[in-house]
C-alpha cells in the first residue's frame, strides 16, 4: 500500500521545507525504502523556465529537460537519484490539464469545478509519480506557505487523501520560530496560528518540524506540543547549523524516520547513514588551502539586497569540488554591469574567475571584458552556457580582429555573428515559441582526444562512452557558436574540444596549457550534475587550478 507524506511550510516561505524533505526523504531511502518526492508550486507558469531567477532562484535542470524549482536540485542532490518532470508539478499545468480536458469534452457535460476536478487532478499527479517511479513512498512537498490563497487546492487534496487513506497519510508541518532580538527568546505563537491555519483547512498536523535559529529547548517543545494538539516527542527541532548536509542527521537524532515509520504502520528499519556522516565530517573538517573565486553575473541584485538563489546550481557545485578537494572556497559576486561601466579593474586579482549562464544585453559586455581580462592576466577561467559564449565573443574580438564580433542575441545585425541561432530555430523565434527553440536537458557529445577536456573526463571516468570519448551534459539555452567561424577559431589558437552527436555543434572550447593555465568554456551546464558525493570533474580540475594560481 502506498504511503503519503505532505509537507507544508508555515509563518514565513523559503523556510527550509525543501532541504527538509530531502533529508526525511533520504533518512526513509537509506533504511531501504523505494521513496520519490514530489513538488507543488503555486504560479501559474507551466515550468520554471521563464521566470527571472532574481524572483524565484535558479531553476533547476533536469535530465530529461524539465526546468523546475531548485528544491528539485536539492531532492536529486540529497538522494543521488534523478528527478523528471513527474516530480515537478505547477497549479499552471494542473488549471491547463483540467480546462484541455473540459474542451475536449472529458468530463461529459459537467459542470467543471476547482473542487473535485482541481483536487483530482492533483491527487491523480501524486499517484502517477509514486507509480512510474515504483515508490513505496511519496514526499509531497506543498509550495508556499499555509494561509496563502494560491494553494488551498494543494490542502484540499491533502485533506481529502486523508480522509479516504487514514492509515497511509501524515502532513508534517515545517513551522519558523522566530527570536526577535529585543526579547531574546524564541517565540510560539506564530507557528501556533499557523497550526490553527492548517485546523481550519481540515488539517491536523502529525508532527511539527521547528525550524529556529538555537536548538528548542522543552520549554518551547512542550508549550508548542500543547497548543498544537500534539505530544512532545512530534515537535522537532530543525535549528541552524553549519552546512545544510547536517539536517538529516539532526531530524535523525530525533528520530523523525522511526516516528514516520510508526505513523505509517509500517516496520520499522534503521536508516543507514554512515557514508553521509562521513560527508558531514569532510564538510567540517579544517581546510588546508583558501582560494578566492569572483563570480561575474547579472542576477546577484534584488533591490538594495543581494540573491545568493539565482546561481544556487552552480554554488552547490563549487561547495563539492571545493570538499572533494579539501579547500576552503571564498566567493566573491560582482555585478557584470559593474564591470561594464567601471572595467575589469574592480575584478582585481582573484585565484579563478567563473562567468555563469545569463541571458540578454544588460551586462553582457562586462561579461566579455571579464573573459578577456582572464584570458590575458592568465587566471583559471570557467565559462558557463553564457559565460563559454562571451569567451568566444572576446577571443573573436582581441585575437581574430573581428571588432564587431557578438552574438545575435544582442546584437541582431552584427557583421560577425560568431554566436547564433543555428537555421532551424529561426522559425520557431518568429512564432515566438521561445521553448522550442531551446537545447534543453541531456545532450550528448565528443570529446577531442589530446584535449584538456579529454583528459578531465577520462580521469574521473566521467564518459558515458569511453570508447567512443562521448559524454552527456545538460543544456539550457538556444544560441549556439557559428560553425562559419570554425577554422578561423582553430588556426588563432582556440581549441575545439567537443561537438555535439546532433548538428555538431560546438560544445566545449579551451585554451592550450602551453598558453593558460586553465581556461575552459562549456555550452553545457555541469554544475547542474554534481553532487554532495560526486562533484563534477570540470569543477574539480578548475578548483585545483586556482589554487596552483593563488601560489
Amino acid at each position: 500500500m502506498l504511503k503519503y507524506i505532505f509537507v507544508s511550510g508555515g509563518v514565513i516561505s523559503g523556510i527550509g521545507k525543501g532541504t527538509t524533505v530531502a533529508s526525511i526523504a533520504l533518512l526513509l531511502k537509506s533504511a531501504g525504502y523505494r521513496i520519490t518526492p514530489l513538488k507543488f508550486e503555486n504560479y501559474l507558469n507551466i515550468d520554471a523556465g521563464t521566470i527571472n531567477p532574481i524572483e524565484h532562484g535558479d531553476p533547476f535542470l533536469c535530465e530529461d529537460g524539465t526546468e523546475a524549482d531548485m528544491d528539485i536540485g536539492t531532492y536529486e542532490k540529497y538522494l543521488d537519484q534523478e528527478m523528471k518532470r513527474i516530480n515537478f508539478v505547477t497549479m499552471g499545468q494542473i488549471y491547463k490539464e483540467v480546462i484541455d480536458r473540459e474542451r475536449r469534452f472529458e468530463y461529459n457535460g459537467e459542470d467543471v469545478e476547482a473542487i473535485p476536478h482541481i483536487t483530482n487532478e492533483i491527487i491523480s499527479r501524486i499517484n502517477k509519480a509514486a507509480k512510474k517511479t515504483n515508490s513505496e513512498i511519496i514526499i509531497i512537498e506543498l509550495g508556499g506557505t499555509a494561509g496563502e490563497y494560491q494553494n488551498v487546492f494543494y490542502y484540499e487534496a491533502s485533506r481529502i487523501l486523508a480522509l479516504k487513506n487514514p492509515k497511509d497519510v501524515i502532513h508534517i508541518h515545517v513551522s519558523y520560530i522566530p527570536t526577535p532580538a529585543h526579547l531574546g527568546e524564541p517565540k510560539t505563537k506564530p507557528t501556533q496560528l499557523s497550526v490553527r491555519t492548517l485546523n481550519a483547512l481540515g488539517i491536523q498536523p502529525d508532527m511539527i518540524i521547528a525550524r529556529s535559529e538555537r536548538p528548542l529547548d522543552k520549554r518551547r517543545k512542550d508549550r508548542l506540543a500543547l497548543f498544537c494538539n500534539l505530544n512532545t516527542a512530534e515537535v522537532i527541532s530543525n535549528h541552524n547549523v553549519e552546512s545544510v548536509y547536517e539536517i538529516p542527521l539532526v531530524l535523525n537524532e530525533q528520530n523523525v524516520s522511526k516516528l514516520i515509520q510508526n505513523k505509517l504502520s509500517l516496520k520499522f528499519k534503521k536508516p543507514h547513514l554512515a557514508s553521509w556522516t562521513k560527508l558531514v565530517e569532510k564538510i567540517k573538517s579544517k581546510k588546508q588551502n583558501k582560494i578566492n573565486i569572483a563570480i561575474i553575473g547579472k542576477y546577484f541584485g534584488t533591490g538594495e539586497y543581494q540573491l545568493k538563489d539565482s546561481y544556487a546550481a552552480l554554488f552547490d557545485a563549487i561547495d563539492h569540488a571545493s570538499w572533494y578537494n579539501n579547500y576552503e572556497v571564498k566567493t566573491h559576486w560582482i555585478d557584470a554591469e559593474d564591470v561594464e561601466k567601471k572595467g575589469v579593474s574592480i575584478i582585481g586579482s582573484p585565484d579563478g574567475i567563473i562567468v555563469p549562464i545569463g541571458w540578454g544585453e544588460r551586462g553582457s559586455e562586462g561579461m566579455t571584458k571579464t573573459a578577456g581580462y582572464a584570458r590575458d592576466k592568465k587566471i583559471p577561467y570557467l565559462g558557463l552556457c553564457y559565460g563559454m559564449q562571451h569567451a568566444v565573443i572576446s577571443f573573436a574580438r582581441d585575437i581574430l580582429n573581428l571588432k564587431d564580433a557578438d552574438t545575435t542575441e544582442n546584437k541582431p545585425k552584427t557583421k560577425d555573428p560568431v554566436i547564433h541561432l543555428i537555421p532551424t530555430q529561426h522559425k520557431h523565434m518568429k512564432k515566438r515559441a521561445y521553448g522550442g527553440t531551446m537545447r534543453l536537458g541531456g545532450w550528448k557529445a565528443k570529446i577531442f582526444k589530446n584535449t584538456q577536456s579529454y583528459s578531465i573526463y577520462e580521469k574521473y571516468k566521467a564518459f558515458v562512452d569511453k570508447e567512443k570519448s562521448i559524454t552527456s551534459e545538460r543544456h539550457r539555452h538556444r544560441y549556439e557558436f557559428n560553425n562559419k567561424y570554425l577554422k578561423a577559431f582553430k588556426k588563432s589558437g582556440m581549441v575545439i574540444s567537443a561537438v555535439s552527436l546532433a548538428e555538431g555543434l560546438v560544445e566545449i572550447i579551451e585554451l592550450p596549457k602551453s598558453k593558460h593555465p586553465f581556461y575552459l568554456g562549456t555550452q553545457g551546464h555541469p554544475e547542474y550534475k554534481s553532487k554532495p558525493m560526486e562533484p563534477h570533474p570540470i569543477f574539480i580540475e578548475f578548483i585545483k587550478s586556482c589554487l596552483k594560481s593563488s601560489h
